[in-house]
């Protein structure tokens, strides 16, 4: 069994991953300040409380973009599990997966860890070029060529920003829950307005987005990209973007997983 753990900028998701199969996942808030004993008792209660047995997980592996964290997780890693079956520890960075993915940037370094592992969790589920998109703290678009090499992408900010703005900023803006949809697209009250204005415009944002990736891309086959979506809002927002192909909620703890078998072949 394989300890993936994806360290997000607002929540952590970790999981335990059997034979390629997520067999226990938890998600916590991402907190910086958080000491190697507390993650040691975070992670030690959530174990407990799930049945997991940790003498039976033989590798870790994580994906930051909170680099303030990562001694912390390694070190927890280092108490969590006895010594005589501690278990390998891999932090993904652009070095370690260079074999797996090419970085085709200026400054390969720069790429976030979270999105190399979607780019070659993508590669590996469709065999093509791709497009992954995840609805996360910030939105991202990761362009993956036909041959796995990371191209570039775009990063804008998540929905949960979006609704934050809107909210803090003005005065008689109210919170709103945009997990029940809008009746339709010409909203008829305050709540019915922002509502549209964030789902539909999200999508069609997206959409457009999509579009003129693709033709940028590859013109000629532009059609034959896949589209894959990941992170929280994916399954939300699906519904108002249709270009998304599917959503793959555990296409970063996968990817995790893939990769540790890949570099301990």
């Amino acid at each position: 069994m394989i300890f993936v753990i994806d360290i997000g900028n607002t929540h952590t998701v970790a999981g335990i991953c059997d034979q390629f199969r997520i067999a226990k996942q938890w998600r916590i808030k991402t907190d910086s300040a958080m000491t190697a004993d507390e993650l040691k008792i975070s992670y030690h209660n959530l174990f407990n409380i799930s049945k997991v047995d940790a003498s039976q997980i033989t590798g870790v592996i994580f994906s930051s973009v909170v680099p303030r964290l990562d001694a912390a997780y390694f070190s927890c890693c280092q108490s969590l599990f006895e010594q005589a079956q501690q278990p390998d520890c891999i932090n993904v960075t652009a070095e370690n997966v260079s074999e797996l993915i090419t970085i085709r940037l200026e400054h390969p370094s720069e790429v976030g860890a979270d999105r190399l592992v979607n780019g070659i969790a993508a590669f590996h589920l469709s065999q093509k070029s791709s497009i992954v998109i995840d609805f996360g703290t910030a939105i991202t678009f990761d362009c993956i060529s036909d041959t796995c090499e990371y191209i570039g992408g775009l990063i804008l900010p998540g929905l949960s920003i979006a609704l934050q703005a809107l909210t803090q900023k003005t005065a008689k803006l109210p919170q709103i829950d945009i997990t029940i949809p809008p009746e339709k697209i010409i909203g008829t009250s305050t709540v019915g307005a922002m509502k549209s204005g964030v789902l539909y415009g999200y999508g069609a944002m997206v959409e457009g987005l999509i579009k003129q990736i693709k033709q940028e891309m590859d013109p000629e086959n532009s059609q034959d990209i896949a589209i894959i979506a990941t992170g929280g809002m994916a399954k939300l927002i699906q519904s108002y973007a249709a270009s998304i192909e599917c959503v793959e909620p555990n296409l970063t703890l996968n990817g995790l997983a893939l990769i540790y078998q890949k570099l301990n072949v």
